[in-house]
C-alpha cells in the first residue's frame, strides 16, 4: 500500500504542466546531445545548470535528469551512421551498429536501439523503484578489494571483445592501461609520462581519445577507400523497423543487457560505459555464433544499448538514498540537488519524498516521450546514409572538432584527436581494435586506486583479496572466463588437425 500510495505522490508531482514541459524539454536536449558527438550528458548538465537556478527544485532536477537519460538515446545515432560514439556510452554500438549500416540495416539497428533503450529504461525504472534499499545495502559491502576485482573483471572480458586475435587485443589492453596513468600521481603527486607537457598533467582526456579512435580514424579510413575508388557509407535502405527475426533475436540480449546493466550501474565507477561492454562480453559468451561479433549482427547493439539505459536509471539509486554520485554526470545532478537545498542521502524520503518519487515517475513519462521522439527521426537520420562522401566526411569533422573543442575549449584536445586519430588508421591496417585500449583506459585509474587502498587498510598484506567473499567470487568468475575464452578459442582448430 506505501508503494502505491508513493507512486500516487509522485504521478501527482510530476504530472503538473510545469514538470512535464521540463521533462520534454530535457529529454529532447539530451537526445541532441548524444546525437552530437564529444559533449555528452555530464558537459550539458554543467552548461544548463545556471538556467535552472529560479526553476522549482522538483522541475529542475526533473530536467538535467532527462538530459542524462536522453543522452544514452541520442549516442546511438552517431555510432551507427558515422562509427563514432556520440556518448561514451556508445563506443561498443559502433562494433556491431555501424556494420549493419554499411549492409542496408541502419533502419533497424536504430530501431531496435529505440525499442530496448525504452524497454531497459522503463525496467529500470522499475528497478530503482522496487530494488532500491537492498541494492543500496549490497553496494555498502563494495571495498577497494571488491572493485579492484571487479576491476579485473572487467580487464578479463577484454578477451571477449576481440573478434580477431586475443594477444592483440591484450596488448591494446596493456597499452590503455599504460596511457590511463598519464599524468599526475593519486597518491604522491610525482608526473607521470607526461613528457613536460602541461596539459598533460590531468592526463588524457577520453573524449578527444575517443573520437579520435573512432571518428578521425573512420575519416582516414574513408578517404584512403575513396582514393583507391571503393564507395564508401554508401547504402541499401529497405525498412527503418526491425523485423520479426530481428525482435527474435534481440529479445533476450535486451533483457539479459537490462539486468547487467542495472547490476553495474549502481555501483561506483561501473556506469552506463562499464555496462554496455559487459553486455557485450556477456552477448558473446552466450552466443552460438560469437564469430558474427563486430560483423553486422543486432544481438551485439541491443545488448549493449539496453544496459546502458539501464545502468542510467539504477545510477539513481547511490545518488538519491546514499548521497553517493557513481559518475561525473550524477555529480552534477548531486550539484544541482544541494542548489536547490534538497540533500541526497538516507534521510531523502523522509524530508522529500515528492521529490525522490516526482524523479522516479518523470522517467516513465520521459522514456516515453523518448520513444516517440526517437522512432519518426529513423527515416531522417537513415537519409545521411545517402549524402555523398565528398560532403559527409567534412561534416563529420566538421562535428568532430566542435564536439572535442567544446569539451574544455582546448586546442590541445584537438591535436590529441589528430594523433589518436592516425594512431587508430595505423592500427586497423594491423588488425589491431581500438575498444580494449578503450575500457582498459577507463578502468586503469580505477586499479590502481582501490589497489592501494586496499594495501593501505591491509597493511601490505596481499591475502586482503582473497579473504573477502566478494572478491574472490569476482577472481575467481574472472579466471574461469579466461579460461573459457582461451579454451573456446583453440576448439575450431582441433578437427582441421584431425582431418589433417
Amino acid at each position: 500500500m506505501d508503494l502505491v500510495q508513493n507512486l500516487a505522490l509522485g504521478f501527482q508531482a510530476c504530472l503538473q504542466p510545469i514538470n512535464l514541459f521540463y521533462c520534454f524539454i530535457g529529454v529532447l536536449i539530451g537526445t541532441l546531445v548524444g546525437v552530437l558527438p564529444g559533449l555528452g550528458p555530464s558537459g550539458a548538465i554543467a552548461i544548463l545548470l545556471p538556467a535552472t537556478f529560479h526553476a522549482p527544485p522538483l522541475a529542475a532536477i526533473i530536467m538535467l535528469a532527462g538530459v542524462y537519460y536522453g543522452g544514452q538515446y541520442g549516442g546511438s545515432t552517431t555510432s551507427i551512421l558515422i562509427n563514432i560514439p556520440g556518448e561514451a556510452a556508445s563506443i561498443v554500438t559502433c562494433l556491431d551498429g555501424h556494420q549493419m549500416a554499411l549492409k542496408g540495416r541502419a533502419g533497424p539497428a536504430l530501431g531496435i536501439c529505440a525499442f530496448g533503450s525504452f524497454i531497459a529504461g522503463t525496467l529500470g525504472v522499475i528497478g530503482l523503484m522496487l530494488l532500491a534499499q537492498p541494492m543500496v545495502r549490497f553496494a555498502l559491502k563494495f571495498g577497494p578489494p571488491e572493485y579492484l576485482s571487479l576491476v579485473i573483471l572487467g580487464l578479463v572480458i577484454l578477451s571477449y571483445l576481440s573478434t580477431k586475435s586475443l594477444l592483440k587485443s591484450l596488448a591494446m589492453a596493456a597499452l590503455g592501461l599504460i596511457i590511463g596513468f598519464v599524468g599526475t600521481d593519486i597518491v604522491g603527486g610525482q608526473e607521470r609520462f607526461t613528457l613536460g607537457i602541461d596539459e598533460l598533467l590531468d592526463g588524457i582526456r577520453l573524449v578527444p581519445m575517443v573520437v579520435g579512435l573512432f571518428g578521425f580514424s573512420e575519416i582516414l579510413q574513408s578517404l584512403e577507400e575513396l582514393a583507391v575508388g571503393k564507395g564508401v557509407i554508401k547504402t541499401h535502405i529497405q525498412g527503418l523497423l526491425p523485423s520479426r527475426k530481428d525482435w527474435h533475436d534481440s529479445f533476450w540480449p535486451i533483457l539479459r543487457g537490462t539486468a547487467v546493466g542495472f547490476l553495474l550501474g549502481v555501483l561506483p565507477g561501473g556506469g552506463a560505459i562499464l555496462s554496455s561492454f559487459a553486455s557485450y562480453a556477456v552477448e558473446k559468451k552466450v552466443s552460438k555464433h560469437p564469430e558474427r561479433f563486430g560483423t553486422g549482427t543486432i544481438e551485439g547493439v541491443a545488448g549493449p544499448e539496453s544496459a546502458g539505459n539501464a545502468a542510467s536509471s539504477s545510477g539513481f539509486i547511490p545518488l538519491l538514498t546514499l548521497g553517493i554520485p557513481p559518475s561525473s554526470a550524477f555529480a552534477m545532478l548531486f550539484a544541482a540537488l544541494l542548489i536547490h537545498g534538497i540533500r541526497p542521502g538516507p534521510l531523502l524520503l523522509q524530508d522529500h519524498p515528492e521529490v525522490f518519487w516526482g524523479v522516479v515517475t518523470s522517467m516513465y513519462i520521459g522514456n516515453a516521450m523518448l520513444l516517440a521522439l526517437n522512432l519518426p527521426l529513423i527515416g531522417m537520420w537513415v537519409q545521411v546514409l545517402k549524402v555523398p562522401p565528398r560532403f559527409l566526411l567534412p561534416i563529420i569533422a566538421l562535428f568532430a572538432i566542435i564536439g572535442v573543442y567544446s569539451t574544455n575549449n582546448s586546442a590541445f584536445d584537438l591535436w590529441v584527436m589528430i594523433a589518436f586519430g592516425v594512431f587508430g588508421f595505423i592500427m586497423r591496417q594491423f588488425g589491431f581494435e581500438p575498444a580494449p585500449l578503450i575500457l582498459a583506459f577507463i578502468l586503469g585509474p580505477m586499479l590502481e586506486q582501490n589497489f592501494r587502498q586496499a594495501l593501505i587498510i591491509s597493511h601490505g598484506d596481499l591475502s586482503i583479496f582473497v579473504t573477502r567473499p566478494i572478491s574472490v567470487a569476482c577472481l575467481v568468475i574472472a579466471a574461469g572466463l579466461l579460461v573459457a575464452g582461451t579454451i573456446r578459442r583453440k576448439a575450431p582448430l582441433r578437427p582441421n588437425r584431425e582431418k589433417d
